[in-house]
């Protein structure tokens, strides 16, 4: 196939044509190289972000454990407002 391919007349132009190939497929590495990089990266920034988000959420449940909720000795009771005339009062009963 070689031979017959050197052998055919206007091998000049097909001598063009097999270097543009190659140029072309030399280019297509390139960018498939350039893409598989990006790809990569953008895996590791995931991964990054990933345990970074796991060490706050760890770092929360530690926090939340270890908070205690004070109790308060200077006569005030918690009251929330539900809305219009409308008050929820907690911690009134547990008075002495």
């Amino acid at each position: 196939m070689v031979k017959d391919f050197a052998a055919n007349e206007g091998s000049a132009l097909r001598s063009l044509a097999a270097v543009a190939a190659a140029l072309a497929t030399t280019g297509a590495v390139i960018v498939g190289a350039v893409l598989a990089v990006f790809a990569a990266a953008t895996v590791a920034v995931i991964a990054l972000m990933a345990s970074a988000l796991l060490g706050f959420a760890a770092l929360a449940m530690r926090a939340r454990r270890k908070v205690h909720a004070r109790r308060r000795t200077d006569g005030v009771i918690e009251a929330r407002h539900l809305g219009g005339h409308h008050w929820v009062a907690y911690g009134w009963h547990e008075r002495n």
